[in-house]
Parts: structure tokens; C-alpha cells; sequence
């Protein structure tokens, strides 16, 4: 599995003053899209941490395209694109019914507890997006 969808609903405490998804939640949304990718492909950052493996942001960047606002029902695409021996890269795809709100790309890369870069584990690597 390379892709999952979730639904989430903008709550109140996420927006600003104006009523707007204040601009660092997207970036939560975008955790917790990986986080759910990877229980959707059977793998556990709690046991892979455990194990002694980190993944850890490298990059990330987002370009907004239009404001999520207070009761918002949003569907977050998160995508792997690309997968090399440390590195993952995420696509995420924000939006509103029908309505494209946001695009944001992430990399990820694998580490040890010392911050050694370390081969990702087969668990983590879709076989069909090897680069």
C-alpha cells in the first residue's frame, strides 16, 4: 500500500482568530497521514522506535491554495512517491469535497538512537517504488 485517505474535521482550538486552520496544523494533519499509511500497511511507529529506528523530517514543504476553516470535514491523500535505502518521500493532498486546499511533499529520512542514518526497514518500503 503506497496511499491512504483519512477524513478529518477541523476543531476549533486548530484555527486562528480569523476562524482559519491556522497554517502549523497542516503540518499535524501530515503526521498523522503518515502515521495511518504506515498502520494501513501493518507497521507500528511505537515498535519500530522500540526497535531502535527513528524516522525523522528532513524536509517538508507546502503550498496553500485555500483556507480550511472551524467544522471543515477535510480529506487528507497521503501518498509515498519515492523510496531510497534512508529516505522517504511523502505527497500530501488536502481538501475540501471537491476543492483542493493544499499540497505539501515531505522527506523522511531513517536513524538510529546515535542519529547514524540507517537502511529503512523492509516493513516501511513498498517493493513497487524502489529507486
Amino acid at each position: 500500500m503506497t496511499e491512504h485517505e483519512l477524513e478529518i474535521r477541523v476543531r476549533y482550538s486548530e484555527t486562528d482568530a480569523m476562524g482559519f486552520l491556522h497554517h502549523a496544523n497542516y503540518f499535524i494533519y501530515f503526521e498523522l497521514g503518515r502515521t495511518e499509511l504506515l498502520r494501513a500497511q501493518g507497521g507500528n511507529y511505537r515498535a519500530m522506535e522500540e526497535s531502535g529506528l527513528f524516522m525523522v523530517v528532513v524536509s517538508l514543504e507546502c503550498s496553500y491554495k485555500k483556507p480550511a476553516r472551524y467544522d471543515d470535514v477535510l480529506k487528507l491523500k497521503t501518498t509515498i512517491v519515492r523510496v531510497s535505502a534512508a529516505k522517504i518521500v511523502h505527497e500530501y493532498r488536502l481538501s475540501r469535497g471537491a476543492e483542493l486546499l493544499c499540497v505539501a511533499q515531505s522527506t523522511l529520512a531513517c536513524i538510529d538512537r546515535q542519529g547514524n542514518v540507517q537502511r529503512i526497514p523492509d516493513a516501511l518500503r513498498p517493493s513497487n517504488l524502489e529507486s
